[in-house]
Protein backbone atom coordinates (compact mmCIF):
# COMPACT_ATOMS: atom_id res chain seq x y z
CA UNK A 1 0.00 0.00 0.00
CA UNK A 2 1.45 3.34 -1.06
CA UNK A 3 1.92 5.89 1.73
CA UNK A 4 0.46 9.31 1.04
CA UNK A 5 0.69 12.56 2.93
CA UNK A 6 -2.58 13.24 4.75
CA UNK A 7 -4.68 16.17 3.55
CA UNK A 8 -3.98 18.29 6.65
CA UNK A 9 -0.23 17.61 6.49
CA UNK A 10 0.02 18.04 2.72
CA UNK A 11 -1.27 21.61 2.88
CA UNK A 12 0.34 22.56 6.20
CA UNK A 13 2.29 25.41 4.59
CA UNK A 14 -0.99 26.81 3.21
CA UNK A 15 -2.75 26.53 6.60
CA UNK A 16 0.14 28.35 8.30
CA UNK A 17 0.06 31.13 5.68
CA UNK A 18 -3.71 31.51 6.15
CA UNK A 19 -3.35 31.55 9.95
CA UNK A 20 -0.70 34.29 9.65
CA UNK A 21 -2.95 36.35 7.34
CA UNK A 22 -6.02 35.89 9.57
CA UNK A 23 -3.96 36.83 12.65
CA UNK A 24 -2.51 39.97 11.05
CA UNK A 25 -5.98 40.94 9.78
CA UNK A 26 -7.49 40.55 13.23
CA UNK A 27 -4.69 42.62 14.79
CA UNK A 28 -5.00 45.32 12.11
CA UNK A 29 -8.80 45.71 12.27
CA UNK A 30 -9.19 45.02 16.01
CA UNK A 31 -6.31 46.84 17.78
CA UNK A 32 -7.76 45.97 21.24
CA UNK A 33 -6.78 42.30 20.83
CA UNK A 34 -3.46 42.65 22.79
CA UNK A 35 -5.39 44.06 25.77
CA UNK A 36 -7.90 41.17 25.62
CA UNK A 37 -5.06 38.63 25.25
CA UNK A 38 -3.19 39.99 28.28
CA UNK A 39 -6.36 39.85 30.40
CA UNK A 40 -6.09 36.04 30.33
CA UNK A 41 -2.60 36.06 31.80
CA UNK A 42 -1.31 34.90 35.16
CA UNK A 43 2.05 36.53 35.82
CA UNK A 44 4.01 36.15 32.58
CA UNK A 45 1.95 33.14 31.43
CA UNK A 46 -0.96 33.51 29.03
CA UNK A 47 -3.32 30.72 30.11
CA UNK A 48 -5.10 29.95 26.77
CA UNK A 49 -1.76 30.00 24.97
CA UNK A 50 -0.13 27.70 27.54
CA UNK A 51 -2.98 25.21 27.16
CA UNK A 52 -2.65 25.42 23.38
CA UNK A 53 1.12 24.82 23.48
CA UNK A 54 0.76 21.80 25.78
CA UNK A 55 -1.97 20.35 23.51
CA UNK A 56 0.34 20.97 20.53
CA UNK A 57 3.07 18.79 22.09
CA UNK A 58 0.80 16.02 23.46
CA UNK A 59 -0.08 13.99 20.30
CA UNK A 60 3.49 13.42 19.03
CA UNK A 61 4.60 12.36 22.51
CA UNK A 62 1.57 10.07 22.89
CA UNK A 63 2.52 8.34 19.62
CA UNK A 64 5.97 7.32 20.87
CA UNK A 65 6.31 3.72 22.05
CA UNK A 66 8.85 4.14 24.85
CA UNK A 67 8.94 0.38 25.48
CA UNK A 68 10.99 0.08 22.28
CA UNK A 69 13.77 2.25 23.71
CA UNK A 70 16.03 -0.62 24.93
CA UNK A 71 16.16 -1.96 21.35
CA UNK A 72 17.86 1.24 20.16
CA UNK A 73 21.12 0.29 21.82
CA UNK A 74 21.43 -3.09 20.08
CA UNK A 75 22.73 -1.54 16.86
CA UNK A 76 25.60 0.54 18.22
CA UNK A 77 26.66 1.89 14.80
CA UNK A 78 23.22 3.24 13.94
CA UNK A 79 22.59 4.74 17.37
CA UNK A 80 26.06 6.35 17.46
CA UNK A 81 25.57 7.97 14.05
CA UNK A 82 22.08 9.18 14.97
CA UNK A 83 23.23 10.72 18.25
CA UNK A 84 26.17 12.42 16.54
CA UNK A 85 23.99 13.87 13.77
CA UNK A 86 21.14 14.94 16.06
CA UNK A 87 22.99 16.35 19.02
CA UNK A 88 26.29 17.59 17.55
CA UNK A 89 26.14 18.11 13.77
CA UNK A 90 22.57 19.51 13.63
CA UNK A 91 22.88 22.07 16.44
CA UNK A 92 26.35 23.19 15.26
CA UNK A 93 25.22 23.57 11.64
CA UNK A 94 22.17 25.64 12.63
CA UNK A 95 24.34 27.73 14.97
CA UNK A 96 26.82 28.49 12.17
CA UNK A 97 24.03 29.40 9.71
CA UNK A 98 22.31 31.59 12.33
CA UNK A 99 25.52 33.51 12.96
CA UNK A 100 26.35 33.87 9.24
CA UNK A 101 22.91 35.08 8.15
CA UNK A 102 21.42 36.75 11.22
CA UNK A 103 24.19 38.03 13.48
CA UNK A 104 23.01 41.60 12.83
CA UNK A 105 19.56 40.57 14.11
CA UNK A 106 20.33 38.70 17.35
CA UNK A 107 16.68 38.01 18.21
CA UNK A 108 16.16 36.15 14.93
CA UNK A 109 19.54 34.46 15.43
CA UNK A 110 18.48 33.14 18.85
CA UNK A 111 15.16 31.92 17.42
CA UNK A 112 17.02 29.93 14.76
CA UNK A 113 19.42 28.44 17.32
CA UNK A 114 16.46 27.37 19.48
CA UNK A 115 15.05 25.51 16.45
CA UNK A 116 18.39 23.80 15.78
CA UNK A 117 18.52 22.48 19.34
CA UNK A 118 14.97 21.04 19.21
CA UNK A 119 15.20 17.67 17.49
CA UNK A 120 12.29 16.19 15.55
CA UNK A 121 9.77 13.95 17.31
CA UNK A 122 6.61 14.36 15.20
CA UNK A 123 6.59 14.83 11.42
CA UNK A 124 9.63 12.55 10.94
CA UNK A 125 7.30 9.51 10.87
CA UNK A 126 5.49 11.04 7.88
CA UNK A 127 8.69 11.80 5.94
CA UNK A 128 10.15 8.41 6.86
CA UNK A 129 7.09 6.52 5.57
CA UNK A 130 6.93 8.53 2.35
CA UNK A 131 10.62 7.80 1.66
CA UNK A 132 10.21 4.04 2.39
CA UNK A 133 12.22 4.19 5.58
CA UNK A 134 12.22 1.72 8.46
CA UNK A 135 9.25 2.69 10.63
CA UNK A 136 10.45 0.78 13.69
CA UNK A 137 13.83 2.51 13.58
CA UNK A 138 12.19 5.89 13.14
CA UNK A 139 10.02 5.17 16.20
CA UNK A 140 13.09 4.11 18.21
CA UNK A 141 15.01 7.26 17.27
CA UNK A 142 12.01 9.48 18.10
CA UNK A 143 11.76 7.85 21.54
CA UNK A 144 15.46 8.49 22.09
CA UNK A 145 15.19 12.12 20.94
CA UNK A 146 12.22 12.70 23.26
CA UNK A 147 14.19 11.58 26.31
CA UNK A 148 17.33 13.47 25.26
CA UNK A 149 15.37 16.68 24.75
CA UNK A 150 13.93 16.66 28.24
CA UNK A 151 17.37 16.03 29.73
CA UNK A 152 19.55 18.30 27.59
CA UNK A 153 17.54 21.08 25.90
CA UNK A 154 17.94 23.74 28.57
CA UNK A 155 21.68 23.02 28.95
CA UNK A 156 22.23 23.21 25.17
CA UNK A 157 20.35 26.53 24.98
CA UNK A 158 22.63 27.94 27.69
CA UNK A 159 25.73 26.58 25.90
CA UNK A 160 24.88 27.71 22.35
CA UNK A 161 23.42 31.11 23.20
CA UNK A 162 25.06 32.31 26.40
CA UNK A 163 28.55 30.77 26.07
CA UNK A 164 29.66 29.79 22.54
CA UNK A 165 29.27 33.14 20.72
CA UNK A 166 31.61 34.88 23.18
CA UNK A 167 34.06 31.97 23.54
CA UNK A 168 34.44 31.71 19.76
CA UNK A 169 35.07 35.43 19.44
CA UNK A 170 31.92 36.00 17.42
CA UNK A 171 31.13 39.12 19.37
CA UNK A 172 28.85 39.89 22.25
CA UNK A 173 25.32 39.85 20.89
CA UNK A 174 24.14 41.39 24.13
CA UNK A 175 21.71 38.54 24.72
CA UNK A 176 21.42 36.13 27.59
CA UNK A 177 18.87 33.36 27.97
CA UNK A 178 18.25 32.44 31.63
CA UNK A 179 18.75 28.67 31.93
CA UNK A 180 16.15 28.62 34.72
CA UNK A 181 13.48 30.05 32.40
CA UNK A 182 14.30 27.55 29.65
CA UNK A 183 14.32 24.64 32.11
CA UNK A 184 10.95 25.78 33.45
CA UNK A 185 9.49 26.02 29.93
CA UNK A 186 10.86 22.55 29.03
CA UNK A 187 9.34 21.04 32.16
CA UNK A 188 5.97 22.67 31.45
CA UNK A 189 5.70 22.45 27.66
CA UNK A 190 7.63 19.20 27.14
CA UNK A 191 7.47 17.55 30.57
CA UNK A 192 3.69 17.77 31.04
CA UNK A 193 2.74 16.46 27.56
CA UNK A 194 5.51 13.83 27.81
CA UNK A 195 4.08 12.53 31.08
CA UNK A 196 0.53 12.70 29.69
CA UNK A 197 1.61 10.90 26.51
CA UNK A 198 3.50 8.21 28.41
CA UNK A 199 0.61 7.58 30.82
CA UNK A 200 -1.93 7.59 27.97
CA UNK A 201 -0.02 4.91 26.10
CA UNK A 202 0.67 2.83 29.22
CA UNK A 203 -2.87 2.75 30.60
CA UNK A 204 -4.88 2.81 27.37
CA UNK A 205 -2.87 0.01 25.73
CA UNK A 206 -3.17 -1.94 28.97
CA UNK A 207 -6.98 -1.64 29.18
CA UNK A 208 -7.99 -1.22 25.53
CA UNK A 209 -5.15 -2.94 23.66
CA UNK A 210 -2.37 -1.70 21.38
CA UNK A 211 -4.44 -2.02 18.21
CA UNK A 212 -7.24 0.19 19.60
CA UNK A 213 -4.69 2.73 20.80
CA UNK A 214 -2.85 3.03 17.47
CA UNK A 215 -5.87 2.72 15.15
CA UNK A 216 -8.60 4.51 17.12
CA UNK A 217 -7.14 6.82 19.76
CA UNK A 218 -4.07 8.19 17.94
CA UNK A 219 -6.01 9.25 14.79
CA UNK A 220 -8.47 11.17 17.02
CA UNK A 221 -5.81 13.16 18.91
CA UNK A 222 -3.35 13.65 16.00
CA UNK A 223 -5.07 16.75 14.52
CA UNK A 224 -4.76 18.49 17.91
CA UNK A 225 -1.15 19.39 17.08
CA UNK A 226 -2.14 21.25 13.91
CA UNK A 227 -5.17 22.97 15.46
CA UNK A 228 -3.13 24.11 18.49
CA UNK A 229 -0.30 25.29 16.21
CA UNK A 230 -2.71 27.31 14.04
CA UNK A 231 -4.39 28.78 17.13
CA UNK A 232 -0.95 29.86 18.42
CA UNK A 233 -0.05 31.42 15.05
CA UNK A 234 -3.35 33.35 14.78
CA UNK A 235 -2.90 34.65 18.33
CA UNK A 236 0.75 35.62 17.77
CA UNK A 237 0.12 37.38 14.48
CA UNK A 238 -2.93 39.20 15.79
CA UNK A 239 -0.40 41.12 17.90
CA UNK A 240 1.54 42.09 14.75
CA UNK A 241 -1.18 43.89 12.82
CA UNK A 242 0.80 47.13 12.86
CA UNK A 243 3.88 45.42 11.33
CA UNK A 244 2.19 43.93 8.28
CA UNK A 245 4.64 45.46 5.78
CA UNK A 246 7.71 44.13 7.62
CA UNK A 247 6.55 40.51 7.72
CA UNK A 248 7.32 39.33 4.15
CA UNK A 249 10.98 40.39 4.29
CA UNK A 250 11.40 38.92 7.77
CA UNK A 251 10.03 35.61 6.49
CA UNK A 252 12.59 35.60 3.65
CA UNK A 253 15.48 36.41 6.04
CA UNK A 254 14.57 33.43 8.21
CA UNK A 255 13.67 31.07 5.36
CA UNK A 256 17.06 31.25 3.59
CA UNK A 257 19.21 29.74 6.39
CA UNK A 258 16.45 27.23 7.18
CA UNK A 259 16.34 25.95 3.59
CA UNK A 260 20.13 25.65 3.52
CA UNK A 261 20.05 23.81 6.86
CA UNK A 262 17.44 21.24 5.76
CA UNK A 263 19.21 20.47 2.48
CA UNK A 264 22.72 20.27 3.97
CA UNK A 265 21.59 18.25 6.99
CA UNK A 266 19.79 15.69 4.86
CA UNK A 267 22.62 15.12 2.40
CA UNK A 268 25.30 15.10 5.13
CA UNK A 269 23.29 12.48 7.04
CA UNK A 270 22.47 10.39 3.98
CA UNK A 271 26.08 10.44 2.70
CA UNK A 272 27.62 9.48 6.07
CA UNK A 273 25.18 6.60 6.52
CA UNK A 274 25.76 5.32 2.98
CA UNK A 275 29.52 5.52 3.48
CA UNK A 276 29.08 3.45 6.67
CA UNK A 277 27.02 0.95 4.62
CA UNK A 278 23.85 1.50 6.63
CA UNK A 279 20.93 -0.08 4.71
CA UNK A 280 18.70 2.36 2.82
CA UNK A 281 15.62 1.96 5.05
CA UNK A 282 17.62 2.71 8.22
CA UNK A 283 19.57 5.46 6.46
CA UNK A 284 16.32 7.27 5.64
CA UNK A 285 15.10 6.98 9.23
CA UNK A 286 18.33 8.47 10.58
CA UNK A 287 18.53 11.17 7.88
CA UNK A 288 14.99 12.51 8.35
CA UNK A 289 15.21 12.29 12.15
CA UNK A 290 18.37 14.42 11.95
CA UNK A 291 16.96 16.83 9.35
CA UNK A 292 13.59 17.69 10.91
CA UNK A 293 13.11 19.84 13.98
CA UNK A 294 10.70 20.10 16.88
CA UNK A 295 9.22 23.52 16.08
CA UNK A 296 6.53 23.05 18.72
CA UNK A 297 9.17 23.00 21.47
CA UNK A 298 11.08 25.93 19.93
CA UNK A 299 7.88 28.00 19.77
CA UNK A 300 6.89 27.05 23.33
CA UNK A 301 10.35 27.88 24.72
CA UNK A 302 10.49 31.18 22.81
CA UNK A 303 7.08 32.29 24.05
CA UNK A 304 7.78 31.19 27.62
CA UNK A 305 11.19 32.92 27.82
CA UNK A 306 10.80 35.93 25.49
CA UNK A 307 7.02 36.40 25.26
CA UNK A 308 4.33 35.96 22.62
CA UNK A 309 5.31 39.24 20.90
CA UNK A 310 8.94 38.16 20.50
CA UNK A 311 10.97 37.84 17.32
CA UNK A 312 12.27 34.50 18.62
CA UNK A 313 8.73 33.07 18.67
CA UNK A 314 8.13 34.52 15.18
CA UNK A 315 11.13 32.53 13.90
CA UNK A 316 9.66 29.36 15.40
CA UNK A 317 6.44 29.90 13.45
CA UNK A 318 8.31 30.38 10.15
CA UNK A 319 10.04 27.02 10.74
CA UNK A 320 7.23 24.63 9.74
CA UNK A 321 6.17 27.05 7.00
CA UNK A 322 9.53 26.35 5.34
CA UNK A 323 10.07 22.77 6.50
CA UNK A 324 7.04 21.14 4.88
CA UNK A 325 7.68 22.00 1.20
CA UNK A 326 11.47 21.49 1.53
CA UNK A 327 11.15 18.07 3.18
CA UNK A 328 8.58 16.96 0.59
CA UNK A 329 11.27 17.68 -2.03
CA UNK A 330 13.86 15.81 0.09
CA UNK A 331 11.54 12.78 0.19
CA UNK A 332 11.61 12.79 -3.62
CA UNK A 333 15.41 13.15 -3.52
CA UNK A 334 15.74 10.18 -1.14
CA UNK A 335 13.60 7.97 -3.41
CA UNK A 336 15.83 8.98 -6.32
CA UNK A 337 18.95 8.15 -4.26
CA UNK A 338 17.46 4.76 -3.44
CA UNK A 339 18.37 3.72 -7.00
CA UNK A 340 22.07 4.16 -6.23
CA UNK A 341 21.69 1.56 -3.48
CA UNK A 342 20.27 -0.91 -6.01
CA UNK A 343 23.02 -0.12 -8.53
CA UNK A 344 25.69 -0.36 -5.84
Amino acid sequence: MKTKLKFLDRYLTLWIFLAMIIGVGLGYFFPDIPVITNSFSSGTTNIPLAVGLILMMYPPLAKVDYSLLPQVFRDKKVISVSLLLNWVVGPVLMFVLAVIFLKNEPDFMIGLILIGLARCIAMVIVWNDLAKGNREYAALLIALNSIFQIISYSFLVWLFINILPQKLGLGNFNVSVPIRDVTESVLIYLGIPFLAGFLSRYFLTKFKGKEWYTQKFIPVISPLTLYALLFTIVLMFSLKGDKILELPMDVVKIAIPLIIYFVLMFFISFSINKWLQVPYDKNVSIAFTATGNNFELAIAASIAVFGIHSSQAFVGVIGPLVEVPVLILLVKASLYLKRSYKMG
